[in-house]
């Protein structure tokens, strides 16, 4: 299994990493900054840069399988091989939009009280699925609230608990049709300073005024009691 460098420290922009396996879905490194496709975030894009040249990596996914980190070639040809010493550098503007976006989402979830039913993050607008019946939900109080969330600068930050410690406070989980991820024994909680705790997989910016000013798009009815919430960046 691949190391995570992504989880200790999402800033990272680049590593150095060895090619450990290679097949006709993509490549494995020993270890990656590359965030693969899960929990409504895309999957990381860049190059693989080695001595007979660069790979431009169009994604990055988790094998069904066996659960390894796959780097997967823009060009099918451009396949290096196993032992390879590689520097792995992400698009990192693509991959910041994202950490912003998803740090909004986890404001969003602070604001509406229901249990979530998907989301998906993109680099210039995200929404989340809520489980709620006909409730009216005013886009302007909910901007307000958000943006004043990103103005008080707060804190994010990582912990991790025991998957016992989890089972015990199932109120920690928001999301209704994934469940949260848990790495062998350790689930992941990601925690807005006394807004928001919860496990998350994905990568995050370090405070919401990172997140910028953000307005509320389409808020869509999606079956009886499901109810989806656009969010866009304001500038």
């Amino acid at each position: 299994m691949s190391k995570k460098i992504f989880y200790e420290d999402a800033y990272a922009k680049s590593c150095k990493a060895k090619v450990v396996q290679v097949n006709e879905f993509g490549i494995q490194l020993d270890q990656t900054i590359f965030y693969p496709t899960g929990g409504g975030q895309p999957g990381d894009t860049g190059v693989l840069c080695a001595a007979s040249g660069k790979v431009e990596i169009s994604d990055t996914v988790i094998e069904k399988i066996a659960g390894n980190y796959l780097h997967i070639p823009k060009d099918s040809s451009a396949i290096l091989a196993i032992g390879d010493e590689v520097i792995a550098e992400l698009d990192w503007d693509r991959r910041y939009a994202h950490m912003r976006m998803h740090s909004a989402l986890h404001l969003l979830c602070a604001v509406i009280k229901g249990g979530v039913t998907g989301g998906s993050v993109g680099t210039e607008k995200g929404r989340l699925d809520f489980d709620l019946s006909n409730t009216t939900l005013d886009k302007e109080r909910l901007a307000t609230e958000l943006n004043q969330l990103v103005d008080d600068d707060l804190q994010i930050s990582t912990r991790w608990i025991t998957q016992a410690e989890l089972d015990s406070n199932v109120d920690l989980v928001r999301t209704m049709s994934v469940k949260p991820p848990r790495d062998s024994s350790r689930v992941r909680l990601m925690e807005i300073d006394g807004v928001d705790l919860q496990p998350c997989g994905g990568t995050h910016v370090r405070s919401t005024g990172e997140i910028g000013k953000l307005r509320i798009g389409k808020i869509e009815n999606k079956g009886k009691h499901n109810r989806r919430i656009n969010i866009h960046f304001a500038t």
